[in-house]
C-alpha cells in the first residue's frame, strides 16, 4: 500500500509547505484537495508547474484531486452544467500535477431517502465526467459518505450498475461508514471489489456532548446523531478489519490520511501514519 495526506489537514499552511510537510513525515504522496487555497478550478497554469516541479523534486506523489465538484443529483441543470466546467478544469488540473484519480460528489439526499431518479441523474452526470478523463487515463471516484447518495457498499453497487465506464471507481472511508451504520470491514472490501479504487482512513465516535470541540451531527436511518473526530484508534470506527481485508485482496494502492481533529494537522498525521503502518504490516 502507498500511504498520502489529504492536504486539507494541512489547510493551515500553503499548499508547497503542505507538501514538504508531508514528505518530512514519511509518505508517499499528497491527495489534493481542490479548495482554495490549496487548488482551485481557476488555479493557474504557472503555479500548477511549480506545484508539479515541487512534486517532483521531494520524490512526493499526487495521486488523486479531491474535487468539490458535482452533488449532480440535488441542484439544477444550470449548476450541474457550472460544477461540470469546473471539473473540466481541474481535470486539466490533474493532468498537469501528474494525478491519476479525481474525486466528484454525489450530492443527497440520504441513500435510505432517495429516489430512483437521483441515481439516474448522477449516473448520466458520471458517464460525462467519465467519457472527458478517458482521454487523460483519470478515474472518476465517489466517495462512500454519510448524508450521500452512496452511503454503503451496496449503495455503489446499485450506482455502478447504472454507469457505462470503467474508470468509476469508489473510496471506501471507514470514518464515513462507521458514522451511516454499515458495514466497514471485510464484507464491504469484498462487495466493492474491482471497483474499489481508493481508501480514506479518519476515526470517529459518537458523542452526547454537541459543544465537544470538533463535534458535528449527521441524519442517519437511526435518527440525527453527534459524532466527533478522533485520532486513529482513540474513537470507535475499528479499521483492523478493514486493513486484513485489504492485505487478504492483495490492495496495492493509495490509502489517504484524513484526521480532522484539533490538534496541528502535522501532529494528526504523524500519529494516523504511525498508526496505519502498524495495521497494514498486520499488527495491532
Amino acid at each position: 500500500m502507498k500511504f498520502a495526506a489529504f492536504s486539507g489537514v494541512l489547510i493551515d499552511h500553503s499548499m508547497q509547505e503542505a507538501m514538504r510537510l508531508t514528505k518530512q513525515l514519511g509518505l508517499d504522496g499528497i491527495e489534493i484537495a481542490a479548495r482554495e487555497h490549496h487548488l482551485s478550478p481557476t488555479t493557474s497554469k504557472t503555479r500548477l508547474k511549480e506545484l508539479r516541479t515541487l512534486s517532483e523534486e521531494l520524490q512526493l506523489a499526487i495521486p488523486v484531486l479531491a474535487t468539490y465538484t458535482g452533488r449532480f443529483s440535488s441542484i439544477s441543470d444550470q449548476e450541474a452544467s457550472a460544477t461540470f466546467d469546473d471539473f473540466r478544469r481541474l481535470l486539466e488540473a490533474a493532468g498537469q500535477l501528474g494525478a491519476s484519480m479525481m474525486r466528484v460528489l454525489t450530492g443527497g439526499p440520504n441513500a435510505f431517502l432517495a429516489h430512483d431518479y437521483h441515481y439516474s441523474k448522477i449516473a448520466y452526470w458520471l458517464d460525462r465526467c467519465a467519457e472527458e478523463a478517458e482521454a487523460h487515463h483519470v478515474d472518476v471516484l465517489v466517495e462512500l459518505h454519510n448524508e450521500s447518495l452512496v452511503e454503503t457498499a451496496d449503495d455503489a453497487l446499485k450506482l455502478i450498475k447504472l454507469v457505462n465506464s470503467e474508470r468509476i471507481g469508489f473510496i471506501h472511508d471507514a470514518g464515513n461508514m462507521f458514522i451511516t451504520g454499515t458495514d466497514y470491514g471485510s464484507e464491504s472490501v469484498k462487495k466493492l471489489g474491482k471497483h474499489l479504487k481508493h481508501v480514506h482512513v479518519k476515526d470517529e465516535r459518537r458523542t452526547s456532548d454537541a459543544s465537544a470541540p470538533g463535534a458535528f451531527t449527521n441524519r442517519t436511518r437511526k435518527g440525527v446523531g453527534t459524532f466527533v473526530p478522533c485520532l486513529l484508534g482513540e474513537g470507535e470506527a475499528d479499521h483492523g478489519p478493514l486493513f486484513q481485508a485489504l492485505r487478504e485482496t492483495g490492495y496495492e494502492n493509495w490509502v489517504t490520511l484524513e484526521c480532522h481533529t484539533p490538534e496541528s494537522g502535522f501532529e494528526r498525521l504523524k500519529h494516523d501514519f504511525q498508526y496505519v503502518r502498524q495495521l497494514a504490516g498486520g499488527r495491532s
